[in-house]
């Protein structure tokens, strides 16, 4: 009697055991986010699995997208502009009062702003937008500072960046940088932001700390993307107008150009292996993703189409994901040999990845 008793729970406790390994499995998988555009949505990927999982919905034309250091939240930018005085729209599952707390005046955009855009924090966990902020202008891309205080992003109808406290949730700083700023990164030790202008071919480092310009390097052509080597002392940005990327010596007062890589037409997507020995970069105009070793300096390239355009390598195995510009994909490659080991469906066009390491949970 008592062995009758003691197997149904016993055999519940084994459930129970499965089903939590099986939960801890899937929660120590890393994430890909990635914003999809006029699909107004984002796409979350598990990698381990290699499929999408969830989709953050209630987004107006999502471009850029940077997770906070705890992974707990990701800021996705609109670049359609929002029409200054129109009603921001409630995220599902907040009350109107922690709404109108979020955005003071009831969501209402001041008119005195001649152009407005947003950002939308959205929870990983329950993939809900939980709160819209305003910036001055639409976003391109972008970045949330190593300390997870700030977002940052790039404005290229307004010639530079704004700084949004994430406590706050206002704007508490905007630095012109140079006309069609596009992209921006910042070194793992929360030093110097940098801002590729790509309407007159310089970077600006920008300082976090007191949100001022330190210096302007002269790069020339069309910068657009950036890496930071795993050290900060070198700046890789590709240049669209120029089929090429360049390597910035970082310690050089004028931010000199101490390398050029070959990439092909109208390169775009730019990343780095995990150890920072090998340089990815995409070329949507020939129809190829390129490799370069920083020991050697030997090339390498595969047959990537259509359009291979966003790049992100996971810090965790070094796998490459690679957006497509003419349809709604993602590949995912492998580190050595480029070999597509899976062909993911996106609802969209999918932009600036994100990615979040198990580590990071």
């Amino acid at each position: 009697m008592t062995n009758s008793l003691q197997r149904p729970w016993l055999a519940s406790l084994v459930a129970g055991i499965a089903l939590g390994a099986s939960t801890a499995a899937m929660a120590a998988s890393d994430r890909a986010f990635v914003p999809m555009g006029t699909a107004d949505a984002a796409g979350i990927i598990d990698l381990e699995r290699q499929e999408v999982i969830s989709t953050v919905t209630g987004t107006l034309n999502t471009h850029g997208s940077a997770l906070t250091p705890d992974g707990q939240q990701l800021i996705l930018g609109s670049l359609t502009p929002h029409e200054p005085g129109t009603e921001i729209a409630r995220p599902e599952g907040v009350t109107e009062d922690e709404h109108a707390a979020h955005h003071g005046d009831g969501g209402t955009v001041s008119r005195e702003a001649a152009s407005t855009g947003l950002l939308y924090v959205a929870d990983t966990v329950t993939s809900q937008v939980v709160r819209t902020l305003e910036v001055p202008g639409p976003v391109h891309h972008v970045l949330v500072t190593q300390d997870g205080r700030h977002a940052v992003s790039t404005h290229p109808m307004g010639g530079g960046i704004s700084v949004v406290s994430l406590d706050s949730g206002q704007v508490i700083a905007s630095v012109a940088t140079g006309p069609n700023p596009n992209y921006l990164v910042q070194n793992e030790e929360g030093g110097s932001i940098f801002v590729s202008n790509a309407g007159n071919g310089t970077i600006s480092e920008v300082d976090p700390q007191h949100w001022f310009v330190r210096r302007n390097m002269r790069v020339g052509g069309s910068p657009e993307h950036m890496v930071l080597s795993n050290d900060g002392e070198r700046l890789y940005v590709n240049d669209d107008t120029g089929g090429r990327a360049l390597a910035l010596d970082l310690a050089s007062a004028s931010g000199s150009v101490a390398a050029e890589y070959e990439i092909g037409a109208a390169p775009h997507g730019i990343d780095l292996s995990p150890d920072g020995q090998t340089l990815y970069a995409t070329s949507q105009g020939d129809n190829r993703l390129v490799t370069y070793s920083l020991e050697d300096g030997t090339r390498h390239s595969t047959d990537l189409a259509p359009a291979p355009y966003h790049l992100a390598v996971a810090p965790s195995d070094g796998r490459v994901l690679i957006t497509s510009r003419a349809n709604p994909v993602l590949w995912i490659l492998a580190p050595d040999s480029l070999e597509v080991l899976k062909t993911v469906e996106l609802g969209g066009i999918g932009h600036q990845i994100s990615l979040e390491a198990s580590h990071a949970r």
